[in-house]
Formats: structure tokens, C-alpha cells, sequence
């Protein structure tokens, strides 16, 4: 064991919650005490406009050392805050959480145990019961529906901010975009497979407003087809383009042909026809081969700009002998 070994970090990424923040950052230190565990909270402040930061500072005054804190120039978002939180994270554990008081603490003894007696490299918390309104329960649920069958990864609420990780889960993901939504996918993808979930409370919203909004959704869904992306043909993108650019080109090949064909042999036998450029089959069929070019080009393109690329042949070893 490590001396000064810390048990727990508790990763906060916060915009305009300064209201909670005290009784959040009270809870916290009063379930690590009763559990006996050492923690580290860092919270984030993604550009907050109110006394978020202000708040911060005091709260730094009471809890010295155990309270780290990363303020944005403007708000990034909060993958953004996720990502500096995972760098700046030294606990064994590694917890997310929401500064609007929607996330229960007391559920961080049960999720570490989950990690470090059950072996799971990720937990995520699912949110049967929620407080929030249809308009946004509704649109999650078909969120997390389309996430499950993409993804494979069986899990009920994949946007739930109440997750725990090894730290080394953290360290070799990459969060940006609207990405947190698919960290478990993220860390699938990075080779932690043991992913598991459970069953937390979700209480009411106390301050503030919800900061949830429709092009959270549309973000979402684009993020969702670029993280499917990178994880099948990230690393071989002529795989998909190339294979696409031939089947079109084929198509496209065949069908002029076929097109020049047919009037050859009815010239020859003396039958009715219709001018090559009169028939509007010529022209779609020219355009497949002008797409079955162009997305060859692209896997290419992307090919070349991959072998350059210094994160390559970057892979994650678990383990040497």
C-alpha cells in the first residue's frame, strides 16, 4: 500500500450551481468519514456566470487539500470538465457526479465496493424512478435505446452522471464533444469490458434550473455515429470508405454497361431505341461511379492522414512479464 494512497475521487463538473455546492461538498466529506475512506473532490467550473466560483473559494477554506478545483474561461461543456477532472483524478476510485444535488453520495460506498470487490472496471448508476419532466424523460429513454442496440453494451441509463471507474479507465479515455454520454462505450472500446451498473436514487432538483436543452440531443446522436465510427474503422477508415467507393463504383460501372449494351444489341437486331444520354439510368449510373470515386479517395485520404498520425500504434498493455 501507498502511504498516502487516496481512496476516492469525486470528479464535479459544475455550471452556475453555486447554491448546492455547499451541502454537496458536506455530504461528500460526512459518507467518506462514516465509510473511512480518503478523498479528493475536484470540481470544475465550466464557465459558471454566478458565485459558483466564489463559493469554491470559501469551501477551499474549510476543506484545504481534499478540495481541488479547475475553473474554464468560458463554458466548454461538460465533457471538457470531465476530461480535466479524469487528468487531475489521483483517487484508486474514480467518481462522477452532478453538482445539482440530483446525484446521491450515499451511493459511493456500495459503487466502490462494486469496483474493488467485485471486480468491475465501471459502474454506472441507472435512475429507474426520475424526477425529471416527460419532455426530457422521454427523449432519454429513446437516447438510451438506440446507445443499447449500437453499442451492445446493456445498460439502462447510459447519461446517468452517477459512474465510478478504476482510475486507469479514466486515464486512457479520451472525452470531448458531447462524449460523456458514451464513456461506457469509450471504455469498451479501450479494452474495459467488465462494465456494470446499479439501481440509484435520483431526487428532485433543490436549486437552479436544468441546463438540458433539444441540441444536447441532436449533439448527442451526431457523437453516437462518431464514436460507432472511430471504434469499427477508426484505425482503418479504407475498410468503410474503400468498400463503399467499390460496391458504388461497381454499381455505377455495371449499370453504364448494361445501359450501352442493351442499345448495341437492339441497334443490331433492328428494334426501337432511346438515345444513351436520353435515358436517365445512364446519368444516375455515372454518378455512382463519380461517389464510388470520390468515397475511395476519402478512405485514402484517410489512410494517409492515419499513418502520420503519432497515436497510431498507441495501445494500452495491461500487463508485462
Amino acid at each position: 500500500m501507498q502511504p498516502n494512497k487516496i481512496d476516492i475521487s469525486v470528479v464535479i463538473p459544475l455550471y452556475n450551481e453555486y447554491e448546492s455546492l455547499p451541502e454537496l461538498a458536506s455530504w461528500i466529506d460526512r459518507v467518506c468519514a462514516d465509510n473511512a475512506l480518503s478523498y479528493e473532490m475536484i470540481m470544475v467550473d465550466d464557465g459558471s456566470t454566478d458565485e459558483s466560483w466564489s463559493v469554491i473559494e470559501q469551501l477551499k477554506t474549510i476543506y484545504g487539500e481534499k478540495l481541488h478545483a479547475i475553473r474554464f474561461m468560458r463554458n466548454y461543456g461538460k465533457s471538457a470538465a470531465l476530461y480535466c477532472g479524469f487528468e487531475a483524478a489521483e483517487g484508486e476510485v474514480v467518481f462522477t457526479m452532478d453538482a445539482d444535488l440530483q446525484d446521491s453520495p450515499d451511493e459511493i460506498p456500495q459503487m466502490r465496493r462494486m469496483i474493488i470487490d467485485e471486480g468491475y472496471d465501471l459502474v454506472s448508476g441507472w435512475k429507474r424512478k426520475r424526477y425529471d419532466p416527460a419532455s426530457k424523460r422521454l427523449p432519454s429513454k429513446f437516447f438510451n435505446w438506440t446507445a443499447r442496440v449500437v453499442s451492445g453494451i446493456k445498460l439502462h441509463d447510459f447519461n446517468c452522471g452517477l459512474k465510478c471507474y478504476r482510475n486507469k479507465v479514466v486515464k486512457a479515455i479520451e472525452v470531448y464533444g458531447e462524449m460523456h454520454r458514451y464513456i461506457p462505450i469509450l471504455a469498451k472500446n479501450a479494452g474495459f469490458a467488465r462494465i456494470g451498473e446499479m439501481e440509484v436514487h435520483h431526487r428532485a432538483r433543490k436549486y437552479g434550473v436544468s441546463k438540458f436543452g433539444i441540441e444536447r440531443m441532436i449533439k448527442g446522436y451526431l457523437d453516437l455515429i462518431t464514436v460507432t465510427f472511430m471504434s469499427r474503422f477508426g484505425r482503418s477508415p479504407m475498410y468503410f470508405f474503400g468498400s463503399l467507393g467499390t460496391i458504388m463504383f461497381l454499381i455505377g460501372g455495371g449499370t453504364t454497361c448494361w445501359v450501352i449494351g442493351s442499345k448495341i444489341y437492339k441497334q443490331l437486331n433492328n428494334m426501337p431505341l432511346r438515345g444513351v444520354t436520353e435515358q436517365p439510368l445512364f446519368y444516375l449510373a455515372i454518378l455512382a461511379i463519380i461517389l464510388g470515386v470520390q468515397l475511395f479517395l476519402a478512405g485514402f485520404l484517410g489512410e494517409l492522414i492515419n499513418r502520420s498520425s503519432s497515436e497510431r500504434n498507441k495501445y494500452l498493455i495491461e500487463t508485462k512479464l
